[in-house]
Order: C-alpha cells, then structure tokens, then sequence
C-alpha cells in the first residue's frame, strides 16, 4: 500500500453528487487504493479523492452524476410509493394512556394509601406512648 506522502489529493464539489454514488463507483474508476471523504474547503462542501494517480475525467463526474441524480429519483420515488400505499394499523405516534390524573382509580389509591399510612402512624405513636 503507498504511503499517504505518496497520494495525490483532489477536491471536487458536492453539487449533483451523491454521497453514496461516488463512494462505490471511485475504486472502479482510480483502483483499489482511491478514498473519498466529505471535505470543506473554502467554505464549499465537497468531497475530497486521495488516490495514487491522477482524478476523475470529466467522463468521469458526468457518469458519477447521471447515476446520482437516479440515486435520488429512486430514493424520492420510494418515499412517496411508500408513505402513500402504506395502511398503518394505527395513526403513527398515536399516545398510549398509561394513566390520567384524577381519574377516579388512581385517586381512590392515593387516598387508600394515605389513610393505610396515617393507621400506622397512630399505631406506632400508641406503641412508644
């Protein structure tokens, strides 16, 4: 494996790229020893290509963004088939009542409780008395 003194380094813009395109087509096009990251410079998103020889050809990009740009129209036409003919069982994020405040059972227990309480507490003052 070379060295990374010995790798060429080129950044590219994001615009019309998809992520995920370019990372799985750049080793058919460079070989096995090209990587690609997300990369800044000058304030511009982009990706950055370390690779031992020279770039992507213009060819290249153009291929890279035919295939991206049907990377999202798939992506975009999964999301609306599947939101649209998908019947949910119930509304999603529909709430589940654990319990109600006030609600009759939970305020007789309360008020049980209370009292079970205050016995043991007489209990125990006639006790040490």
């Amino acid at each position: 494996m070379s060295s990374s003194s010995s790798m060429n380094k080129y950044w590219i813009p994001h615009l019309d790229i998809h992520k995920k395109v370019i990372t799985r087509e750049l080793q058919y096009y460079l070989g096995p020893e090209a990587t690609v990251r997300s990369f800044t410079r000058n304030g511009e998103d982009g990706f950055l290509i370390t690779t031992p020889g020279p770039c992507l050809t213009d060819e290249q990009i153009d291929d890279i963004c035919v295939k991206s740009r049907e990377m999202w129209e798939k992506q975009a036409a999964a999301r609306s088939s599947g939101t649209a003919n998908k019947v949910l069982k119930r509304p999603l994020h529909q709430p589940v009542v654990v319990s109600k405040a006030g609600s009759s059972d939970s305020t007789k227990r309360r008020r049980d409780s209370r009292r079970s309480n205050e016995t043991r507490s007489r209990r125990d003052n006639r006790r040490q008395s």
